[in-house]
């Protein structure tokens, strides 16, 4: 009995999780496309700005309804901040779950912590950091949004085979003899590349034999 009540929530929640993905996918794709935040995730952002996404002023402004903003710390010859424990919380929790995700998978994240380790900083430092970083993301995903761009980056489909393959930008970028970085930018629609990612592609086909129509 709690099995099958277990199956029948699991699919209405799957079910529900498809719904939200396609009212995004309509109106407030460009929230897709940010890397470490996935539909509920996206969802949340949505919820918290609002449906009018011009409401918010600037990058700033959206930090601190994020609770993103840094909050000065500093005592006697230090200078540091400290975690914002202010703002929409919602979106403060998919702002970190971003953060942590990339901490984990995303090459040039982690290449960035390291580098803020080595120069003193600790990890909630680092993670208020990448906190403050992905809100620039979101700021321009919203700008897009507000001038009618609705649709996903051209990097979206480079992304989701990647990961549907299990292929790493690092694996990606030493084939080609590129920085991580690139595959990166390219991803998160930053830059637009069209050769350099038709080389992705074409590389993620020849050593998974992926279907030339997915590419």
């Amino acid at each position: 009995e709690q099995a099958r009540a277990w199956r029948e929530l699991t699919g209405q929640a799957r079910n529900l999780e498809r719904r939200m993905r396609s009212i995004l996918e309509t109106h407030a794709a460009p929230l897709l496309d940010i890397h470490g935040v996935g539909t509920i995730g996206a969802a949340r952002l949505a919820a918290a700005i609002g449906g009018d996404a011009t409401r918010i002023r600037n990058e700033a402004a959206l930090a601190k309804l994020c609770g993103a903003c840094p909050i000065p710390a500093s005592s006697g010859k230090t200078n540091r901040h400290r975690l914002n424990r202010s703002g929409h919380r919602q979106a403060n929790r998919v702002l970190h779950q971003a953060a942590v995700t990339r901490l984990q998978r995303h090459e040039p994240t982690r290449a960035y912590a390291a580098r803020r380790t080595r120069e003193g900083k600790t990890k909630p430092e680092i993670i208020r950091c990448l906190k403050r970083y992905i809100v620039r993301e979101v700021w321009q995903a919203l700008k897009r949004i507000a001038n009618g761009q609705t649709t996903r980056t051209t990097g979206t489909r480079l992304r989701e085979l990647r990961k549907t393959h299990g292929i790493t930008q690092q694996q990606i970028a030493q084939a080609l003899n590129i920085a991580p970085s690139r595959i990166s930018e390219i991803e998160t629609g930053k830059r637009t590349q069209p050769e350099l990612e038709q080389q992705c592609l074409q590389y993620i086909h020849n050593t998974t034999n992926t279907p030339t129509q997915q590419l």
